[in-house]
């Protein structure tokens, strides 16, 4: 019989899981922004006001329940999460009233963007050692399948069915196939696990392992967090407000799906190239070149209205999101160790999800208060720019600590 090792396991489990994550990404809810304003009456800052608050919560409550992963059996925490995301997306198919659509988007962000892709990558960051990069890159791998694939049969399903059945039937998918997948994947994965390889053990013992107290008193930290909640914020935006960029820039109704494709083709070359760079030299020294397109990228928005401008301003999100993807998860075990990655992760992934809320809340008011798409990449690539010239200026202190 076929018997898979326990290092592929490891990688489908995470790629399985960020596929699913999907449901609670922003480039996927944004898919059904119209539909839902439509349907309850309001406008794009109402809109983005209740994402960016149910965003904010739901990252609160990922800074306790994402720390449970280290003291939790891995199929146990997933199952955990599986049921909450089916729940999740049945509870927002039957949405009727904003303060339904307040806690329905809380449950997936929640769910699906945080707890999804944390139980990924913080069983692959845990387990893979010398291979972590690589590792990660393929896992990431699932998101970007799920970006190449869901939009384009979103906006194609959408045109047969309403909203709401769409929901219905993503909710039974994930109760039927997840735990199927996560007992036969992850069922015998012990908190102690380590990557099996045939190259020569690397000793991690004198690199300090730091708790979560102890990391959020380091000022390294927050030079790389604003580096790595740019991404995720700024491209919430474009995302979850695709409709409105559309009509600033007179694209047709198809274009921004199709960009989509753009947007995944790049992450996966960027991904599957990310992870033998990391290996090679590490996420530390490659952190300064993550936002570089991402900067790119605004300016295109800024500067052009051509639909092919689409195409090459989600392809730039889309090579950034690629580095973001495996430096973001990379580089917290590079610096600070594995012995407590969950904790840490677990802030890391809440900021993630509240920057996600700060881009949708920022982009919705700036929307209402009658400022242009060309405006808000302005102030956007300020922001990047700022934040990487801070890493340039500290990158040489961005290294472990020895015992």
């Amino acid at each position: 019989m076929f018997k898979i090792s326990l290092n592929l396991k490891i990688i489908i489990f995470g790629f399985i899981f960020t596929f699913f994550s999907s449901f609670g990404q922003s480039y996927f809810i944004g898919l059904f922004n119209s539909s839902i304003r439509t349907d309850l009456s309001i406008t794009h800052g109402q809109f983005g006001t209740l994402y960016a608050s149910a965003t904010l919560l739901s990252s609160l409550m990922l800074i306790w329940v994402g720390k449970k992963i280290d003291d939790m059996d891995v199929f146990k925490f997933s199952l955990f999460v599986i049921t909450l995301l089916s729940f999740a997306c049945y509870f927002f198919s039957q949405i009727e009233t904003i303060y339904f659509l307040f806690f329905g988007i809380f449950l997936l962000r929640l769910s699906g963007q945080g707890l999804m892709s944390h139980t990924a990558t913080t069983t692959v960051s845990r387990y893979f050692e010398q291979t972590r990069g690589k590792a990660l890159s393929v896992t990431w791998l699932g998101l970007s399948a799920a970006e190449f694939i869901l939009p384009v049969l979103i906006v194609f399903l959408l045109t047969f069915t309403i909203w709401r059945n769409i929901w219905i039937i993503i909710s039974i998918v994930i109760l039927l196939v997840l735990p199927i997948f996560s007992f036969l994947l992850v069922k015998k994965l012990k908190l102690d696990s380590r990557e099996i390889s045939k190259k020569k053990e690397v000793n991690n013992n004198n690199i300090k392992q730091w708790k979560r107290s102890e990391v959020i008193k380091d000022y390294r930290f927050y030079i790389l967090a604003m580096n790595m909640l740019g991404m995720p914020s700024i491209a919430t935006g474009v995302f979850v407000y695709q409709s409105f960029i559309i009509y600033q820039k007179n694209w047709g109704p198809f274009v921004f799906a199709q960009s989509f494709m753009a947007y995944s083709i790049l992450s996966v070359i960027t991904l599957s190239i990310s992870g033998y760079l990391i290996d090679k030299f590490t996420s530390r020294k490659l952190l300064v070149y993550m936002n570089i397109p991402l900067l790119l990228a605004v300016f295109v928005l800024f500067l052009f209205n051509d639909p092919i401008s689409s195409f090459v301003l989600l392809g730039l999100i889309g090579i950034s999101n690629g580095f973001a993807n495996v430096l973001g998860s990379s580089t917290w075990a590079e610096i600070y160790g594995v012995k407590y990655i969950g904790g840490i992760k677990a802030i890391t992934t809440a900021m993630m999800v509240f920057a996600t809320a700060t881009g949708a809340a920022t982009f919705g008011i700036l929307i209402d208060q009658g400022h242009n798409i060309n405006f808000i990449a302005l102030i956007s690539g300020i922001y990047i720019a700022f934040s990487l010239l801070l890493l340039i200026i500290f990158r040489k202190k961005m290294e472990p600590v020895y015992l």
